[in-house]
């Protein structure tokens, strides 16, 4: 019997030897250790897509910047010549850099709220989640290792009575045998009580048994569910989530190349508007631009002739030659200057006389234009403000409780002055400007000049209009001061020029010699220096032609000479002007 137990009892220790390395395949240690890191893995991306995403951020501001610096600015050089087809080129592709640059601060935005806040939420969810799973999983490994002990404990309880039961069986089998026991032995250690001993050990080994039965059955249950129910499930979970971590990492980084992706057409649309700005530069028309920007409205001067000293009392000077017998004084005596009206720069200062007359007539014609354009603008304002006014009037007249018709009278009085004044400004300057344009020089002039030029001598008729703006003989442009005289020059004109700066201009010591003779056809009363008075009819000598300026210049007798405006008068260019005169 207690051979028996003692071989049952080896088999049973066999079995829980076995249990033993099950427990050594629990690989929890090794999934949280794994589920760390890929946690760790989503906060890395996470990190990378959030640098990246201030990457864009400071290129989309340094963009910006950039565009900003090269915009022109208001009231400077740069804004004038933005009339340029490649100026406008560059301001176009200034903008579409802006925009591009927003484009870049879309990426940022999409990164943000698509990857970086959807991580970052979705992390959280994950670790919670973790942490509930390897919960579970700790306490259903506590809890078999708990069963454990206790099946270890009842084993060892059993094992430790079939060992006193043993000893209890051999010990009576021992006295029950000895035949040399004295009766006070028998007496004292009676097999009987031997018996009774044994007995009560195999009950005790019996009971641990059963109870050691009964723990190992439980145990082995627990230990099924263990590895084959809870675990599983366990491991299951973790699975899953860590699918999804893998799937949910996936998802962003495909959404990383959207984002760029869903801005490409965008970018491609600013490419677009940047070549096609390119492609818009029309270097003909900058250089109309130029040329309408800088054009003096100067005519030309014409050839200069061969001068033959050989016969000096013959000799003349063509139209537009610069002053040549005035040259060979200057040259001589070292004292005069060579007069050169068209090419002195303006001596004025600052924004000019009122008329622009310190401007190329050109350019003058275009500031003349442009400022009645503008008074016209105002005209018209004040208008509408009036056209408004006056219904407001009549509003108040047909309805009094509305308002007081007389209260608007003032203020339409007061733009009615304002129209007036303005109006007078604008005849004022339509004046100048059509004194300008009847001035400007055009093909048939320049025709015309050039036929003087072939004919002059054979005492050619010419009647020469000025195609330049009024000069004064010091080259400076004047201001008429009557803008209707101007306009109907050809009626009864009466400009007058400024004052010479030079004064040796009329001192020279030599006179000139006369290359013809004009007729007056207005008189010009000369108040201002350097001009002289004439009389409508009267004949008079050409000593200067006009170079461009609008002024002839004359001489009535060997003391008295002097500027007359060239429309005053016909001018007869002949071989020997002085016998002509005398025979006129």
């Amino acid at each position: 019997m207690f051979l028996r137990s003692a071989q049952s009892t080896l088999r049973l220790d066999e079995k829980l030897d076995k249990m033993v390395p099950l427990q050594k395949r629990d690989q929890f240690d090794n999934l949280e250790k794994h589920t760390q890191w890929g946690i760790e893995f989503i906060e890395k991306y996470t990190k990378f897509v959030k640098e990246r995403s201030e990457i864009e951020v400071n290129y989309a501001k340094q963009m910006r910047n950039l565009s900003k610096k090269y915009q022109p600015k208001k009231n400077s050089r740069e804004e004038e010549e933005s009339k340029y087809t490649f100026c406008q080129a560059f301001q176009q592709t200034l903008s579409e850099l802006n925009d591009y640059a927003g484009q870049h601060e879309l990426i940022s935005e999409n990164l943000t709220q698509l990857i970086i806040n959807e991580l970052s939420r979705f992390l959280q969810e994950l670790k919670s989640e973790r942490k509930t799973h390897f919960h579970d999983g700790r306490k259903a490994q506590q809890h078999i290792e708990s069963s454990w002990k206790q099946l270890e404990a009842s084993k060892r309880r059993f094992e430790r009575d079939c060992k006193e039961a043993d000893r209890a069986q051999q010990y009576f089998e021992k006295m029950d045998a000895d035949i040399n026991v004295t009766k006070a032995d028998v007496e004292k250690r009676s097999s009987h009580k031997a018996r009774q001993q044994a007995q009560m050990r195999h009950q005790m080994a019996s009971d641990s048994k059963s109870e050691y039965s009964s723990y190992l059955q439980k145990f082995n249950q627990e230990q099924n569910d263990h590895y084959y129910t809870n675990i599983p499930s366990i491991f299951q979970k973790l699975q899953d989530m860590e699918e999804k971590r893998i799937e949910k990492l996936g998802e962003c980084m495909k959404t990383f190349a959207d984002v760029d992706r869903q801005v490409l057409p965008i970018v491609d649309k600013c490419l677009d508007g940047m070549t096609k700005a390119a492609e818009s530069v029309e270097p003909k028309t900058d250089s109309k631009q130029v040329v309408e920007s800088y054009k003096s409205g100067f005519e030309p001067p014409g050839d200069v002739e061969f001068e033959d000293y050989g016969l000096a009392m013959k000799r003349t000077v063509s139209e537009n030659s610069l002053s040549n017998s005035r040259e060979v004084k200057d040259k001589s005596t070292g004292k005069g200057k060579g007069k050169l009206w068209p090419f002195i720069k303006n001596k004025n200062k600052g924004s000019g006389p009122e008329d622009f007359s310190h401007l190329p007539p050109e350019q003058r014609r275009k500031k003349l234009q442009g400022k009645i354009d503008d008074l016209n603008k105002d005209i018209q304002k004040e208008m509408d403000k009036r056209d408004a006014l006056t219904k407001m009037k009549d509003v108040y007249v047909k309805n009094p409780q509305m308002g007081d018709p007389a209260s608007v009278d003032p203020r339409l009085a007061e733009i009615g002055e304002s129209i007036e004044k303005m109006q007078s400004e604008v005849q004022k300057f339509e004046g100048w400007l059509a004194e300008v344009e009847e001035r400007m020089p055009s093909k048939s002039d320049t025709q015309r000049r050039s036929v003087i030029y072939e004919t002059q001598n054979n005492a050619t008729t010419v009647s020469n209009n000025c195609a330049q703006d009024r000069e004064s003989p010091d080259g400076s442009y004047t201001e008429e001061q009557n803008s209707e005289t101007q306009v109907k020059a050809s009626i009864n004109p009466n400009p007058t020029p400024s004052t010479p700066d030079d004064d040796d201009e009329f001192d020279d010591e030599e006179t000139l010699p006369t290359i013809g003779t004009c007729k007056a056809l207005y008189p010009f009363e000369g108040k201002n220096e350097g001009t002289i008075a004439i009389a409508e009819g009267e004949l008079l000598y050409v000593i200067e032609q006009d170079k461009g300026d609008g002024w002839t210049r004359v001489r009535r007798n060997e003391e008295e000479e002097g500027y007359v405006p060239t429309t005053y008068v016909e001018v007869f260019l002949e071989t020997n002007a002085k016998d002509s005169l005398k025979s006129a």
